[in-house]
């Protein structure tokens, strides 16, 4: 299994990004066959610790070690709203992303005590230094350079409603000719 640990904006907070994004011309609609890999709505998503591949019989471990994370101590709830963006990479590599406001220290702190408990727990994960975003689309080197500057001034001016990130699952990337989703636990932060 292909692991992550995530938080899924509410329909609201989702409704108003895709909007926002599908203005952007990574988000118009393209000649058939051309794809910038603009992330579908149904996964957008907060990665908060990229566990990667993980034996099937170590599922219980893995979803032993997010809620030890989850309950270490009392925890404030990040409150918090997609806004700003950048890029990763530059070409071929080029990776669209939108940033997060609002409570980072909070988020944060529950990142640490994620990362902590897998440690812990000896599960394996992405030990980089972690970058809140939410990935907008992977068009490549398909957008010329001058509507990739476009995108990301749109982005940098955009700032989506609020919302308390009250839970978060632990998800499996499923890989294929489409990739898929699927949120194996859920856990409450409180």
């Amino acid at each position: 299994m292909r692991l992550f640990v995530a938080a899924y904006p509410p329909p609201a907070v989702l409704d108003d990004f895709v909007s926002h994004v599908s203005t952007l011309a990574c988000g118009a609609p393209r000649p058939e066959g051309e794809s910038l890999r603009l992330v579908p709505p149904d996964r957008v998503h907060l990665t908060l610790t990229f566990i990667g591949e993980v034996p099937d019989e170590r599922l219980p471990r893995v979803e032993a070690a997010v809620a030890a994370g989850v309950g270490s101590g009392p925890r404030k709830v990040p409150r918090l709203r997609i806004g700003g963006g950048g890029r990763f990479g530059r070409g071929k590599f080029t990776v669209m992303w939108a940033g997060l406001r609002g409570d980072t220290t909070a988020l944060n702190d529950l990142v640490s005590d994620l990362r902590r408990a897998m440690r812990s727990a000896r599960v394996p994960f992405d030990v980089k230094a972690y970058r809140p975003h939410v990935t907008v689309a992977r068009p490549g080197d398909r957008l010329p350079e001058e509507q990739v500057a476009a995108d990301l001034a749109a982005l940098s001016t955009y700032e989506g409603p609020e919302w308390p990130v009250e839970s978060i699952d632990l998800v499996c990337s499923n890989q294929g000719p489409s990739i898929t989703y699927d949120r194996l636990s859920s856990y409450q932060l409180r």
